[in-house]
């Protein structure tokens, strides 16, 4: 029979994303800090700052959907060590948004495409651990949240894709736009109707 998770190791496991989570969105804020602190230091790019804009977002979410850890039934190391390592992919793409230095790039828009195939696959990859994630928290969970949940995963995850491979400006341009635009809503939906 199994046993109910301690209360204790739950808010461990919070504590321990919380750490991971913060590192980010601090990466996030300090990244955003540069720019009023040196102005003009670096050239910004639109479609960069949209990005980071996503990846706060994400992370507000993330934070969010992983209060449903508390309903896994059995959480032992590999939930653990799974969920950390999730955190962990969030923290990757916000340092790829913001790299400690800038001085090999010309400004904001040479670095983001240069590292596009990194940042878009990382961000595919979060879109992928994302449905695992939800499925520890129990089948009937997933399947509240219908067909349009596993398709929309997989609609990020085949543009984040193509993302990587293309530099076309106006493809990047309708993606975050799109994307960015559908994850408001997303987010907005999935927890009204279901808190």
């Amino acid at each position: 029979m199994e046993q109910p998770v301690d209360p204790q190791l739950f808010s461990h496991i919070r504590v321990v994303m919380g750490m991971v989570i913060s590192l980010s969105m601090a990466r996030l804020l300090t990244g955003l800090a540069l720019f009023v602190q040196h102005p003009g230091k670096t050239r910004i790019y639109w479609l960069h700052l949209g990005w980071v804009l996503f990846m706060f977002l994400f992370l507000i979410y993330f934070w969010w959907w992983e209060y449903r850890l508390h309903a896994v039934p059995v959480i032992d190391f590999s939930v653990y060590l799974f969920v950390i390592s999730y955190c962990c992919i969030f923290f990757f793409l916000c340092v790829l948004l913001f790299p400690t230095s800038m001085e090999d790039y010309s400004g904001y828009e040479h670095y983001f495409m240069s590292r596009r195939a990194w940042f878009f696959g990382f961000l595919a990859l979060a879109y992928a651990v994302d449905l695992v994630d939800t499925a520890v928290k129990g089948k009937d969970y997933f399947m509240s949240f219908g067909l349009e949940y596993p398709l929309r995963n997989a609609t990020y995850i085949a543009l984040c894709i193509a993302a990587a491979l293309t530099a076309n400006r106006r493809f990047h341009a309708v993606f975050l736009i799109a994307g960015l635009t559908y994850q408001v809503v997303w987010i907005f939906r999935a927890f009204d109707l279901l808190d």
